[in-house]
Formats: structure tokens, sequence, C-alpha cells
């Protein structure tokens, strides 16, 4: 018996790429998934739509439910989550992966792009998993898995794209303190 069967998983960025391969890895196990990403229509640079992810899942053996959502907003967040209960009654599983990415110095960040980063990867975070809460403590046995990386404070590391590193790190101090604050 699969752990993830008939479980639903909520996963932020699922079109494409990690978040992509998470769903379809899942999906393999029985799991309901929540294809919560911005991206309706191809984009021949990145590939992948919520639509297409769905499809994909449902081939590779789990349910699906496609979902626009842009997490820098609110409002899209609490109807997407509203979706996923509506479909699946349930939320056990979050997978904070949608992230914004820009590898540049100090003097290359543009403010518009920091702002991108910081509205996505720390914002979106924490507002998605702010109102998933309330679904995952009805579960069984909930998780939440955020994509960042273990807090490094290399020199090196630091220094090369200080404002992605950053934003990537107030992830990752997410993740310790969601551990601590609901470990019950």
């Amino acid at each position: 018996m699969s752990l993830f069967k008939n479980k639903t998983v909520f996963i932020t960025g699922a079109s494409r790429g990690i978040g992509k391969a998470i769903a379809l890895r899942l999906a393999k196990e029985g799991a309901n998934i929540v294809v919560a990403a911005k991206t309706i229509e191809e984009d021949t640079r990145l590939g992948g739509t919520i639509y297409s992810a769905s499809k994909d899942v449902e081939e590779a053996g789990g349910k699906a439910l496609a979902v626009q959502v842009d997490i820098r907003y609110e409002e899209q967040i609490k109807a997407a989550i509203e979706k996923a209960i509506e479909v699946f009654g349930s939320i056990d599983i979050l997978v904070n992966n949608a992230s914004a990415i820009q590898l540049t110095n100090t003097e290359q960040t543009e403010v518009k792009r920091f702002d991108l980063m910081h509205d996505i990867n720390v914002r979106g975070t924490f507002l998605v998993t702010q109102h998933c809460i309330p679904y995952l403590k009805k579960s069984s046995n909930p998780h939440i898995l955020t994509l960042s990386p273990p807090i490094n404070l290399d020199e090196k590391r630091l220094s090369e794209h200080i404002a992605y590193t950053m934003i990537k790190d107030n992830m990752s101090m997410m993740a310790l303190a969601w551990a601590a604050e609901l470990k019950k």
C-alpha cells in the first residue's frame, strides 16, 4: 500500500521543472496532485502549462487538478486552496516549489527583479503555507516541504548573488521555523 494513495499534495510551481517531477513521482503512488502554477499558455522557451502537467500526472496514475495561481496574490492563493478542498476534500502535503531566480551581483540586480524574487519566494511561500495550515492540521500525517538550501554562511556562496541567496535563505529559515512551530 502506497503512503501517498489518495493523499492530496498541493504543489506550487508544478507546471514544469522540479515541481512537475515531484508531482509525477507522487502521481505514480496514486496521489491527488494540485498543479498550482501561473502558466496556462505554452511558452516555447520554458515549456509546460498547468494543463499539460495535469495530463501527465493523470497518465502517471494520479488524479490532477489544474489551478492557475500567482502566489504573489493572496486572493488567488485562497481561491486555489478552496478549489483543492472542493475537489479533493483535503490537503495532506504542501510543496513550496514556486520560485523566481536572478543570479546577479548587487549592482546588476534590478529592484524590479529583487522585488519579484522576494514576493514569490518569501512572501508567496509564507502566504501559501499560512493558508494551507488549517487544512494540513486536519490530515493524519501532514507535511510541508519547502525547496530551499541548507543555511550556509560561506563567504563565496554569499558573495556571488546576494539577493537570490538571501531570499532563498529566508525560505530555509521559514522551513526551520515551521518545523518548530508546527511540531505538534
